[in-house]
């Protein structure tokens, strides 16, 4: 009897995955074989407008894999009709999320599923051995799980190292179990240690470190084409941070030493590492030759051990209700909360990338007051507040007219921005599988591979992580339709409240821009904008000649203008 085919023209993905964890069936299930093997399925099936979604060293446990990703975005795109899987355990190995899949999620965005070896084809009906087969590869799985946690636990017991060498070591080209000197990075490492015992604080490291020009980590390992977790690189790669010269201080391997099992995972299906106690580590003394010698470290511990964190002062009070709503105009970024050292009175903001203060980029301070943004604040939303109980209907009328404008407008350039990265992913997707088959043919080097294939991942994650948020946006913007009752309702709520809260102020207000102020003196003028929920930039009706009055503090009255400038 010949396989029914699929009328409705779409792309057919043929999704092929391979991990470690495949143990004895990695051979048979390479990415190679499992593509021809698939190729040559859809062909049988009739099938064409084939496009192959890959994961080349992902474990089947989780769906958090780069080429699964892809597909279901494209799937959401509608673009795929059909997905074909050399068999079940090539999907997933985790048997509620594939039966999730196979059931519901394809089902509902109309996508014909064939697991070809299972012999699973849901235009042909459900398969009743199907549940079984996925309870059947997660307990592979899990036995796969076992025997390498023990063979993890030996080996780590044996003096292995398990981790990835810290920064100042790499690697042995002539055994990769064994750490050797990076040079450069030593010597910034013992740099460190230096200053430390001469005195110097953390920031002060930071900042020499960062007028020398010395790469952190994470910079310095992908320059070098070494694949490590966490974050992606920054973007200035000469910022360092205390947090990562306090870590470097507390590293006992610079001594010479291996210390395994540091962190833990709960179960093979959940991937986190977890912080383990102290007492289950294993240390092996003296293994790799020694960036610090251990007198010195022991010093360092003892000094660092004096050195107590300051407290938060009593004085400087609870954290401020405009924490992290305002941001700095210029660069974008959250202005931080401040007490002033020689008056404790006077709370104030300060852009945290301030080039001085904080060695960032911003040129300028955004100086601002705490009692001048809650001034001005409480009364902007006391005049929304009187405008929506004298003419509720005006109120209504003039947030409908400008969402409307602002929706409009901001919809376009955000779609307009999603098909850019679309279409850019793709061509990395095109990108990443010519590159595979040049490595296989032996036209390109594992090294020039491993290097351009990294290249091509970062893209295609921040690719993606932007077209994530293009498309909360869109979804946000469709929700801001019916905006105009959300946002009536959150000033209502501000008119039976005597004070600002935290609470009513992220449930009316997006964030605030803060601009640098302008001229001196009686002249001196600074520009806030305050972008509404549900709303953004809203200017508030105000005759021409009028200016508002504000009583800031004893001595002090500010004079101000809602009007756009």
């Amino acid at each position: 009897m010949q396989p029914k085919k699929k009328t409705v023209e779409g792309i057919t993905a043929l999704y092929c995955r391979l991990s470690k964890d495949d143990g004895q069936d990695a051979e048979s299930n390479s990415i190679s074989n499992q593509k021809t093997f698939l190729a040559q399925k859809a062909k049988e099936y009739g099938l064409s407008d084939t496009r192959y979604y890959v994961d080349d060293g992902y474990t089947g446990t989780n769906f958090n894999r780069p080429g699964f990703q892809k597909l279901l975005e494209d799937i959401e795109l509608g673009y795929v009709t059909t997905v074909m899987v050399k068999d079940l355990s090539r999907l997933g190995r985790h048997y509620v999320e594939v039966g999730n899949y196979t059931d519901t999620y394809f089902p509902e965005h109309d996508v014909r599923f064939i697991a070809v070896n299972d012999m699973v084809d849901s235009d042909e009906g459900e398969n009743e051995l199907a549940p079984f087969r996925n309870v059947m590869n997660e307990m592979y799985a899990r036995d796969i799980s076992r025997k390498i946690r023990c063979s993890h636990r030996l080996r780590g017991n044996m003096g292995e190292p398990l981790s990835q060498p810290p920064y100042g070591y790499m690697k042995s080209p002539e055994n990769k179990k064994k750490w050797i000197i990076d040079p450069e990075p030593a010597e910034a490492v013992r740099t460190i240690f230096k200053m430390t015992l001469q005195g110097q604080g953390a920031e002060s490291i930071c900042h020499y470190l960062q007028d020398q020009q010395i790469p952190v980590p994470m910079a310095h390992w992908f320059d070098k084409g070494l694949p490590r977790g966490g974050k992606r690189p920054q973007q200035d790669p000469y910022r360092w941070r205390m947090n990562t010269v306090q870590k470097i201080l507390r590293n006992q391997e610079y001594c010479g030493d291996v210390i395994n099992f540091k962190t833990y995972s709960k179960s093979f299906k959940n991937k986190k590492r977890l912080e383990n106690p102290e007492e289950n580590w294993v240390i092996f003394r003296d293994v790799h030759e020694p960036i610090i010698d251990r007198e010195t470290f022991e010093l360092v511990q003892r000094k660092l051990s004096k050195t107590k964190r300051r407290k938060p002062k009593p004085e400087n009070g609870e954290k401020n209700i405009f924490s992290d709503l305002l941001v700095c105009a210029d660069c974008g970024k959250k202005l931080w909360y401040h007490t002033n050292t020689i008056n404790p009175d006077i709370h104030f903001f300060a852009c945290s990338n301030y080039e001085k203060d904080y060695r960032g980029t911003c040129k300028t301070r955004h100086y601002l007051r705490a009692d001048a943004i809650e001034t001005i604040v409480t009364s902007e939303l006391k005049r929304l507040a009187a405008l929506l109980e004298y003419d509720e209907e005006s109120f209504v009328a003039l947030l409908q007219q400008h969402s409307e404008k602002e929706q409009t407008a901001e919809r376009r350039r955000i779609e307009a921005d999603l098909q850019k990265a679309t279409s850019r992913s793709e061509q990395l997707v095109a990108l990443y599988e010519k590159l595979y088959e040049d490595n296989l043919s032996g036209k390109v080097t594992d090294e020039w591979f491993a290097q351009l294939s990294q290249k091509h991942d970062r893209e295609r994650l921040e690719l993606k992580a932007k077209a994530a948020e293009y498309r909360i946006r869109l979804n946000e913007l469709e929700l801001q339709k019916s905006s105009t009752k959300l946002f009536t309702a959150a000033i209502r709520k501000f008119m039976e409240m005597e004070t600002l809260t935290a609470p009513l102020l992220w449930e009316l207000i997006d964030h605030i821009d803060v601009y640098e102020t302008e001229g001196t003196g009686k002249n001196r003028t600074q520009r806030i904008c305050i972008c509404y929920r549900f709303v953004g930039y809203l200017e508030v009706p105000v005759p021409d000649d009028v200016l508002l009055a504000l009583d800031m503090r004893r001595g002090v009255r500010v004079n101000y203008t809602s009007k756009a400038v």
